[in-house]
């Protein structure tokens, strides 16, 4: 699973930051049903809960600082605690629902970039492989793009480029899953048509290689040989030395096109 790859250790250690309070208080009720209870010892019972694991009790109590005391300070901190402990929870729905609730209300508050991040990973850790359905992987890029452009200089935007570049891959491989599958159909204008997607949209993922090949494939099926060579042509000046070109060169030289201009002429492979 991608969401495997740089857990977002920091989240933790910045969201317990916000808690801002001694946890010299525990939960005695161990439950959140509507009992009149002071901002202090309702917000601590939800950090006691929350450093015993039980995530959901957590982000119940926090709710209820919300609820109960919805003009304090505490409510504040509260939301965002409770969409942290949500999160924790694996419950990405409520803990996406709780950090758009705070921006809506607190928009230009200084905690604004971690909500904005919380919603992203969210999204982020919901990503499924190549072969189920990708709309949880454009809602995690559209999320993770927005946080970098709004908030460019934090800590946040560092890790969501870095996120970024691995969701923009990730949906590359599933354009290439898609063209493969057109391909062994013999579906030659579906396949390339998911192969130029790649190529236009994720230039700089790990798949562009493959693509410019399976291009020249399917060119040459097509019987379209002078775009078959100018994508082995573009490959060849870009990746020069993988087997991908190898490939490629290999399919144009049994496919030769006397009239080909010399722009598009294949040079050989280069070997180590």
């Amino acid at each position: 699973m991608l969401h495997s790859l740089l857990r977002p250790v920091a989240v933790l250690s910045i969201a317990l930051a916000l808690a801002g309070c001694a946890r010299n208080r525990s939960d005695k009720g161990g439950d959140t049903q509507y009992v009149a209870r002071d901002v202090s010892t309702l917000y601590s019972a939800g950090r006691d809960r929350m450093d015993r694991r039980q995530y959901r009790l957590a982000a119940g109590l926090f709710d209820e600082v919300e609820r109960q005391h919805p003009y304090s300070v505490w409510a504040r901190r509260a939301q965002l605690m409770g969409a942290f402990s949500y999160y924790l929870a694996k419950d990405h729905t409520k803990s996406i629902d709780s950090a758009r609730r705070f921006l809506a209300i607190h928009p230009g508050n200084k905690d604004a970039p971690y909500a904005l991040y919380l919603i992203a990973i969210n999204y982020y850790e919901q990503i499924e492989d190549v072969n189920r359905d990708q709309s949880i992987s454009k809602q995690a890029l559209d999320s993770l793009g927005e946080l970098n452009r709004r908030y460019p200089d934090t800590r946040y935007a560092a890790d969501a480029r870095i996120k970024i570049d691995l969701v923009r891959d990730h949906l590359a491989g599933k354009e290439m899953e898609v063209g493969r599958f057109y391909q062994r159909r013999g579906q030659w204008l579906a396949s390339i048509s998911r192969f130029r997607m790649v190529i236009d949209e994720y230039q700089t993922t790990t798949h562009t290689p493959e693509a410019l090949m399976r291009l020249t494939e399917s060119y040459l099926a097509l019987g379209i040989p002078e775009e078959a060579r100018k994508s082995a042509a573009v490959l060849g000046a870009n990746y020069p030395g993988t087997k991908w070109y190898q490939r490629a060169y290999d399919l144009v030289q049994r496919n030769p096109a006397p009239s080909a201009p010399a722009a598009a002429e294949t040079p050989a492979p280069v070997t180590s």
